[in-house]
């Protein structure tokens, strides 16, 4: 067992080392995981984390709650269980802020749509419409697209410049207004005025379907969750008698242990995957 804890808490140092020291100048290998983080950050609102400084905090999490549980319980399985419960943490965090994030924007867009169609209407350029954005528009909103009126004053590259805004705001609905900015740029947009108009009327009708869906659906994602993290919390108080959790140190513990941990992700997923609510797409991201 003391060879086990030494191993995760040495490879957890090992990889925030290796996540803080990392050269700037090192060519990322993007693959499907980095790919999803990059992503979720991204998506999550958060700057100046790389994907390899979370991967390393998620094993440094296993590592230090693993130990403690560990020394507290004397039972490794229960260490091991609650350590991958604290490396998830931080992913379901950044998930968490995502969708907080996803929901703040979608309230904003409809008031950022119309001034910008307004913008358009009095005669404003693409690019000074989006930029007084910065000034006038939502204040969720407001800081992409300050970048984006720095970034265009720098460079003055139109097509550059959107394309680090849409990657700063992550967003679907961003998304299509930006294409539908590209496109009036490029070959002209006589109607790029009605077509904010619609769109911002159903970003309203959106927004009130997915708000009235959603406040049904709170009891059962709340139930999902409390039902998950009930036992685990029960486990939690019973390591602190120890004649209680020795009878988990066997290979037949451990076997409940690791059982019921699977049962309670995957009904978690499951109930989650009933009760969820279709999600945008991205375009073009």
């Amino acid at each position: 067992m003391g060879a086990l804890i030494g191993l995760m808490v040495g490879t957890g140092l090992l990889l925030i080392g290796w996540a803080l020291n990392e050269p700037a100048w090192q060519p990322a290998r993007r693959t499907r995981s980095t790919g999803r983080l990059e992503d979720l950050l991204a998506r999550s609102g958060v700057e100046g984390v790389s994907p390899p400084q979370v991967v390393a905090l998620c094993v440094a999490a296993f590592a230090v709650f693993g130990f403690i549980l560990t020394a507290i319980s004397g039972v490794t399985a229960i260490g091991g269980i609650f350590g991958l419960m604290a490396g998830a943490f931080p992913i379901a965090v950044l998930r968490g802020r995502a969708q907080r994030r996803a929901r703040d924007h979608a309230a904003l867009w409809p008031d950022a749509v119309d001034n910008l169609s307004s913008a358009v209407r009095a005669g404003l350029s693409l690019p000074e419409a989006l930029m007084q954005l910065g000034e006038r528009g939502p204040v969720g909103l407001r800081p992409p697209f300050t970048q984006f009126g720095r970034d265009y004053q720098a460079s003055g590259r139109f097509h550059d410049s959107l394309d680090q805004l849409k990657a700063r705001l992550a967003d679907p609905v961003g998304d299509r207004v930006v294409e539908a900015l590209r496109i009036a740029r490029e070959v002209g947009g006589g109607d790029l005025g009605r077509v904010l108009r619609s769109l911002s009327g159903f970003l309203r009708d959106d927004l009130r379907t997915r708000g009235e869906l959603e406040s049904r659906q709170s009891w059962t994602v709340n139930g999902a969750r409390l039902a998950v993290a009930a036992p685990w919390v029960v486990l939690l108080f019973m390591c602190l008698q120890p004649d209680v959790i020795h009878r988990f140190a066997t290979p037949a513990g451990g076997i409940v242990l690791a059982g019921g941990a699977v049962l309670c992700v995957v009904a978690y997923r499951l109930m989650m995957w009933i009760g969820r609510l279709p999600d945008e797409k991205r375009i073009l991201a």
